[in-house]
């Protein structure tokens, strides 16, 4: 059974929305440009925008049913919402920010403080908090108002890279301690590569996609080109293993080398970009690449006059996009159903972030 069900309609002026989508439980990302859509969908399950048509369902229950003339009020839909500025009340400290608007529930103060670090900062006032110290109330206090579903709408948006990247694991505790199924909202990819369980793709009042971050990653779909990165993400455990500043990480796919600066914590999550694979008909010998997996070529797209998008189907239920020329895949003769080698330079994970957190 899934945790979000939302099947809606509403048209203001010349804005159409027609949102379709179910999640689990988890991190749900809703993402896409500007004016798609996004947190009309988020204020409609908040009861802030009521739908003309359409049915919201939470958990079970029904928040909203046009045809049966549900229209739960806003304060009983017990729905928590994390804005992009904490607003916090500056003349209460951090102990009666958090249950101000408290109900009971399963959470306690001190578990909520346990699970976002803030139990140091809980006599202290707003004033003196970094900006994502602001969040982490922010969010504490939504947790402690008891919801059914946590909505997060573009929480780091304000905070500089220092303050999302120290905000990052908190969000990621919460999404593996809590079954509490949120809707967070963003443009930023490398939050949703580190964050989402399930992402959800709109443009123009529409969902074009929606479904697990790795499917949703390696569709292929021409048509979502421009909406998503060129790009894959493959889970994995970093070893004990080091050798020479490299360290072993071990994937459903097979062992990958990685270098040691990414192996602190976890399992963490790969982004590999597909212009960083190269393609063999053999496994290799004599070539300094220290990452081959191999995969089956399940999906041959051409982009344009000069380059093909292949989809490799690796071992593990993993999946990898490649960008190639097509003069190289004449040359190899490459064609569906076709077992071949992927070749990952360790070097490529040097200049982006790796995406921790999934246990």
């Amino acid at each position: 059974m899934s945790a979000v069900d939302i099947d809606i309609g509403l048209r203001r002026g010349s804005f159409s929305l027609s949102a379709i989508f179910s999640a689990g439980s988890g991190i749900t990302v809703l993402t896409g440009p500007s004016g798609s859509g996004k947190s009309t969908v988020a204020s409609a399950v908040a009861g802030l925008v009521r739908p003309e048509r359409g049915r919201i369902t939470v958990n079970g229950r029904t928040l909203f049913d046009a045809s049966g003339n549900i229209d739960v009020d806003v304060a009983e839909r017990r729905i928590g919402y994390v804005l992009q500025d904490a607003l916090l009340f500056p003349h209460l400290s951090v102990r009666h920010n958090l249950t101000y608007s408290r109900r009971d529930g399963d959470l306690t103060l001190d578990r909520v403080a346990g699970i976002l670090g803030i139990g140091p900062l809980l006599d202290r006032k707003p004033v003196g908090l970094s900006g994502g110290e602001r969040q982490r109330v922010a969010i504490g206090r939504a947790l402690l108002s008891g919801p059914s579903l946590l909505i997060m709408d573009e929480p780091l948006a304000n905070l500089d890279a220092a303050r999302r990247a120290e905000l990052m694991p908190f969000i990621e505790t919460l999404r593996d301690t809590l079954a509490l199924p949120v809707l967070y909202i963003t443009h930023n990819w490398p939050e949703i590569i580190r964050l989402a369980d399930t992402v959800v793709l709109m443009e123009q009042g529409q969902v074009r996609a929606a479904g697990p971050l790795q499917s949703v990653l390696t569709a292929g779909d021409e048509t979502l080109r421009h909406l998503v990165p060129d790009g894959s993400v493959i889970e994995a455990t970093p070893t004990a293993g080091d050798v020479d500043g490299l360290c072993r990480f071990e994937t459903p796919a097979g062992p990958m080398f990685l270098p040691r600066a990414n192996a602190s914590g976890g399992k963490v999550r790969l982004f590999i970009d597909a212009h960083d694979v190269a393609i063999a008909l053999e496994a290799p010998r004599g070539v300094s690449v220290q990452n081959v997996l191999s995969g089956i070529i399940d999906a041959m797209t051409i982009l344009d006059d000069s380059h093909l998008d292949l989809r490799l189907a690796l071992a593990g239920e993993q999946a990898i996009r490649a960008r190639i020329t097509r003069h190289a895949g004449a040359q190899l003769g490459l064609r569906e159903g076709m077992t071949v080698f992927a070749l990952i330079k360790s070097v490529s994970f040097d200049r982006r972030l790796q995406f921790r957190g999934i246990e």
